[in-house]
């Protein structure tokens, strides 16, 4: 076993920017299309680094936020999806991430990756 590090990845989405603002304009069935190519896509590049996956994780859904006070309240983050996945780097980690479909045809905007610590 090689002494990869396990890395967090967190695909970003502003949903008032303009890559929702260009899905919000499709038709239904423009987005229905749309979504059907992606998801195949996004198949097609679990499948090609199926072996750097470590957890598949899933999409995040509406978020609420507990204060060192106790108040919960709804938050709007960026944060859209989420996996793990192992590299030799850091910089190799983020690399994987590299045209990745939930960016196009998706309209998520980046990726941020982190070291697992620990």
């Amino acid at each position: 076993m090689s002494a990869q590090t396990h890395y967090l990845a967190v695909f970003t989405s502003d949903k008032t920017g303009p890559k929702w603002r260009a899905w919000r304009a499709m038709s239904e069935a423009e987005q229905a299309e749309t979504a059907r190519l992606g998801v195949a896509a996004v198949a097609e590049w679990e499948e090609a680094h199926r072996d750097s996956i470590v957890f598949q994780g899933g999409p995040l859904g509406p978020t609420k936020r507990i204060d060192d006070d106790g108040a919960v309240t709804n938050v709007v983050n960026l944060l859209t999806v989420f996996m793990v996945v192992r590299a030799d780097s850091h910089e190799a980690a983020a690399r994987l991430f590299e045209n990745h479909p939930h960016m196009n045809p998706f309209p998520c905007d980046g990726v941020e990756v982190m070291p697992v610590l620990g």
